[in-house]
């Protein structure tokens, strides 16, 4: 049956349905993910809010993603990627509500409410993806889960557009409010996702596998063989069974601390920079990053396009190499220009072209190393190790800077070659790994990695008990 996805050449309508839930769904998720940074500019003054608070406002919802990220990811392997799709998506959208509802003053409140939405918006990322990939053809997989991933920048634009332009009509709880809109969402997903294929088998329920592949092949479900179940019964989803897959655990959850390290620490701190180093005020910084997130967007086609030509492998580590360079020459290049053109601003933005835009192959090759019954369970898992990143992203560059502040760094330019040099080991360690210690997934069946790797588990645990 999977043999007559991978000889598709072309996309159907119902297969455009489904992956436009999924860039829909990071589009909006990340837009109420985000928009609590605008909000927090017109409640600080008012609220009297000390950096402390500020600090865990800002913070609450990245550790709620890796913990979100960790749930969501399980079960999504255990009950289904429908079902926690649309869970997650009303997760963070009944949250985003609920802060326009927040008390005058109580920050703690907005914090509450702030890690629920980050833990809806951490599994709704490691799910998503994990179905999309679950529905296309081989030769296509990469390029469209990059393509799934480009809509988060997207989100980050459409919460700036929203904070600077209705706030002030609507004020900051309209602006939480309009977070109910994603939820929304949720009708769509009745109406177009069905239940993955893919899940349907390793469940032993090949009947209703055959049905929802045939309705986004948009053919008979009688044209299409009958399955056979393509894992082993006693893989069950869980933490534990990670374990299994030494390989698949050590490259996708290293290369999510490496790039989320030097990617947030980076993003934290650029708008500042470019105060700092070109002399501009903030209202030009802000329109500068612009073009900054930009290149991003552009990175990120350019790196999911790229994946399905060159390999994950080779892909994934060219960008966090070309990354690190980048970084390092902002930092060492800062003062010069290129007709007229300040060299650090445009590094920046060539910079993010590698450094955003190795998010579309980062995403999709941390399901793919997984198979079908721990596959989001191991992506979420992975993007909550590199959640971590997040934290000491921020608090490396604060130390480095000698700041108490690790949401915005004091930044200096005489510690600007140490920080991005930091940043730029994270991108690096990330490429490394990507080279040397994952295993290739392009023009590889979800159902040949599934059987390789159940394949290898069972050798290392006859080995094991051979040793023992």
């Amino acid at each position: 049956m999977f043999d007559v996805l991978n000889n598709q050449t072309k996309i159907t309508g119902n297969q455009k349905r489904i992956v436009a839930a999924a860039i829909i769904g990071d589009l909006l998720e990340f837009f109420d993910y985000y928009v609590m940074g605008f909000v927090l500019a017109f409640i600080v003054g008012p609220w009297h809010l000390t950096f402390g608070k500020s600090a865990v406002i800002l913070l609450s919802a990245g550790i709620g993603a890796i913990f979100g990220a960790f749930f969501y990811g399980r079960m999504a392997d255990a009950i289904g990627r429908r079902k926690i799709f649309m869970a997650t998506v009303v997760n963070f959208s009944i949250a985003t509500g609920f802060l326009a509802l927040t008390p005058q003053g109580n920050w703690f409140y907005l914090a509450f409410f702030r890690f629920l939405v980050g833990f809806g918006v951490g599994g709704l990322y490691c799910v998503d993806l994990p179905l999309v990939q679950e529905f296309v053809p081989t030769s296509k997989r990469g390029r469209i889960g990059g393509l799934v991933t480009a809509s988060i920048p997207i989100g980050l634009l459409l919460g700036a557009v929203l904070g600077a332009y209705l706030a002030p009509v609507l004020g900051w709880r309209g602006l939480f409010a309009m977070g109910l809109i994603p939820g929304l969402l949720t009708f769509l997903i009745r109406m177009w996702v069905p239940e993955s294929p893919r899940w349907l088998v390793d469940q032993g329920r090949p009947e209703e596998a055959r049905k929802s592949l045939a309705w986004a092949l948009e053919v008979d479900p009688e044209s299409l063989p009958l399955p056979a179940r393509i894992t082993e019964t006693s893989s069950k989803p869980g933490f534990a069974a990670l374990f299994r897959h030494p390989r698949s655990l050590i490259a996708s959850w290293v290369t999510n601390l490496g790039i989320q390290t030097g990617y947030y620490g980076l993003t934290l701190w650029a708008p500042t920079l470019l105060v700092l180093v070109l002399g501009v005020p903030p209202k030009r910084a802000a329109f500068l990053m612009i073009w900054v997130g930009l290149g991003g967007f552009c990175g990120r086609l350019l790196i999911s396009w790229l994946s399905d030509i060159m390999g994950r492998k080779l892909t994934g580590g060219l960008a966090g190499i070309a990354a690190a360079v980048l970084l390092v020459l902002m930092a060492t290049q800062h003062s010069g220009t290129v007709f007229g053109i300040p060299l650090f601003w445009l590094l920046m933005v060539i910079g993010y072209a590698f450094a955003d835009g190795i998010f579309a192959v980062l995403g999709p090759y941390s399901a793919e190393v997984w198979p079908t019954s721990l596959r989001a369970t191991g992506m979420g898992s992975a993007y909550g190790f590199g959640g971590i990143g997040k934290v000491i992203g921020p608090w490396g560059l604060a130390l480095i800077v000698g700041s108490s502040n690790p949401v915005t760094p004091a930044a200096s330019i005489q510690k600007l070659v140490p920080s991005f040099t930091y940043l730029a080991a994270g991108y690096l360690l990330a490429a490394l790994f990507f080279l040397f210690v994952g295993a290739e997934t392009k023009g590889r069946d979800l159902q040949e990695i599934d059987q390789q790797l159940q394949s290898s588990a069972a050798e290392r645990s006859a080995l094991a008990g051979t040793v023992k």
